[in-house]
Order: C-alpha cells, then structure tokens, then sequence
C-alpha cells in the first residue's frame, strides 16, 4: 500500500520531485504484485494513473483508492497484519503524528475508512487502543521483536506504560514472546524519535543488517557504536548470536536550510521475488545494494533514488506497507 503525495500535504512545493521516486517505486511493486494506492481524490486517481500508465507500469497490478490523507508515510498508519489460524487479521493501532508532533487526524482514521470502503474485504480490522507505528517495529517471525526504548516509552505515545507493560501489551496483540530494546542509536533528521526501521531490521531470524558510520568525526559515531555493542550482545530465538552485517555509511545529506538529513540504506523494503533498497545518490550506494543481495540472495536486489524522500524526513520503507494475501 502506498499514499500518493498530493497537494494538501507537505510535498505540496516538491511533487515534481517526488512523484517520479512514486512511480519507479510503484513501477517494482506491480511487476511482482497487487499495489494499493490511495489519492486524494477522482481527480488526483486519474493523474496517478496517467503517470503510471506513461511509465508503463503493470496496472492490471494498480487498485487505485479515494482516500484524502494529512500525508503519506502508510508504515506508520497503515494496518499492522497478524495470521490467526492462519487467516489475517488487521489491527488498527492509534497515530497521533509521532507523539503529537504533526496534526494527523485524517491519517489516524485511514485503516478504517480503507476497510469501510470494502478494499480489504471480509478480512476482520480490530481497533486498537495504542499508539504505535508501522516503522517502530521489526519482528522475525519466531516471537522476537526489536524495537527503540527511545521511541516506544517516549510520554508522548503511552505515557501510563512503563516497559513491562509494553511488552506484554504487544505479546498479547502481536504474539511476540520477547523484546529486544536498543537503548542507543539516532539518525539526525529523523523525527519519529528512532525508529527501528531506519536502524537495524531483520533479514531472516537469525541475521540483522544495521546502520554503521565509520567516521569518528561524524555526530552518530559514538551513539550508533553503541548502537552495535547492543546488537552484539542480543541473541536469536534459539540463544544463538545473530549474524550482524554493517550497512555502509553515506556521505551526510542537508536540505537547502543547512538540516541534515535522515539517510538509511536499512529503510529497505521487501516485496515478492525482490527487495528495494533506497539510493541516495552517493559513492556508497553501490555497495550497500551488493552488502544486501548478500542477505537476501534468492531475491532480486533494486536500487530506488530516495533523494527526494528523505526531504521530508523519510525514506522508502516509510512510505510503504505490506498487505500478506488475502487481504486485498
């Protein structure tokens, strides 16, 4: 699922720049499967669709959806999907603009009015009263799950819950028997108080890729080599250490006020038969796409120009949420 950047949102002054990094990303989806795109409106679902069509994209793959948006970044309020006796199920957790950061309502209310709209089907939505985001975790699909201290016991998301009780709350919604919390590790730019998927994700359950700068003059080396320290001493669901892969650290990116912007290679996403890798323009990009084809060698690794997202504090992953068959 994607939301297309329109006008009312904050790419109102970038969508020349932004929509052709849409179209390439909406281009690798539909090769391999379905992809949900929500527009503003009629009018802005037929320009997607005359961009896409001109781009030569497999539309018979495209399902354009009417849904007005506050912005576009679906990780963080799109469905999170879990299998209940092998069927799925979606949970509708709360939004509120990474702890009340941004105005969001529309966004918070979007699962819902996707599903009222009949685009999931008989698939049950559950609404859920927590705030979480899509980008704040990673699971491995064997009861772990890696997340943020910073992120998840910020007081602006659920300030009754200590840490406890946010692991049980989620064991209970999600079927995790565990949390690994990293208690270090930031990317300047970033405003989602360090999410997991911007850091360190999971290849397969016992492999991590991770964020790591190399400069010992650049801002983050301290934090993001404590960062690995913790990584280092987490172990998998079978008590073994994870195999740890460093991703390469690209040069630091600023926006036209002097803000340094929040660049990952670990802000990749994983489709059918491929995974789509953000690029950045930079000496380091060809090397973090041969870093992931070795951790992901049965899928076709693609690189995507993220440039443009990341303007707006977020990169391919962000912008970006699965839907497992049979949801749409």
């Amino acid at each position: 699922m994607l939301t297309w950047p329109h006008p009312h949102s904050d790419w109102q002054d970038s969508l020349p720049e932004v929509e052709p990094v849409y179209v390439q990303l909406a281009g690798h989806i539909a090769a391999r499967e379905k992809v949900l795109i929500n527009c503003w409106d009629a009018n802005h679902a037929e320009h997607v669709g005359r961009l896409l069509k001109k781009a030569g994209t497999f539309f018979p793959n495209v399902m354009l959806h009417i849904l007005p948006t506050n912005d576009t970044w679906v990780r963080d309020y799109g469905p999170i999907t879990i299998l209940r006796e092998s069927q799925p199920v979606l949970l509708d957790f709360i939004f509120n603009g990474w702890g009340n950061k941004f105005p969001a309502p529309l966004d918070n209310e979007a699962t819902q009015r996707i599903h009222r709209n009949d685009i999931f089907g008989a698939v049950p939505l559950r609404p859920v009263n927590l705030v979480l985001e899509g980008g704040s975790i990673e699971v491995d699909g064997h009861g772990t799950l890696l997340t943020t201290s910073q992120c998840l016991l910020t007081p602006t998301r659920n300030p009754h819950l200590n840490r406890g009780q946010v692991e049980a709350t989620l064991g209970g919604l999600l079927g995790t028997s565990r949390v690994l919390w990293l208690e270090h590790g930031h990317l300047a730019g970033d405003d989602t108080d360090s999410h997991i998927d911007t850091l360190a994700r999971f290849c397969d359950p016992h492999t991590i890729t991770y964020v790591a700068c190399d400069d010992p003059a650049d801002e983050h080396y301290a934090d993001l080599k404590q960062m690995e320290t913790e990584l280092h001493a987490f172990r998998d669901y079978q008590g073994q250490p994870y195999r740890l892969l460093p991703l390469p650290w690209p040069s630091a990116k600023w926006d036209e006020d002097g803000r340094r912007l929040a660049a990952s290679y670990a802000n990749f996403l994983i489709i059918n038969g491929a995974v789509l890798v953000p690029t950045y323009d930079d000496p380091a990009d060809a090397e973090a796409l041969r870093r992931l084809q070795g951790c992901f060698p049965d899928r076709e690794v693609i690189g995507v120009p993220c440039l443009p997202l990341i303007q707006q504090n977020g990169s391919l992953h962000c912008v970006t949420m699965q839907l497992p068959a049979g949801v749409l």
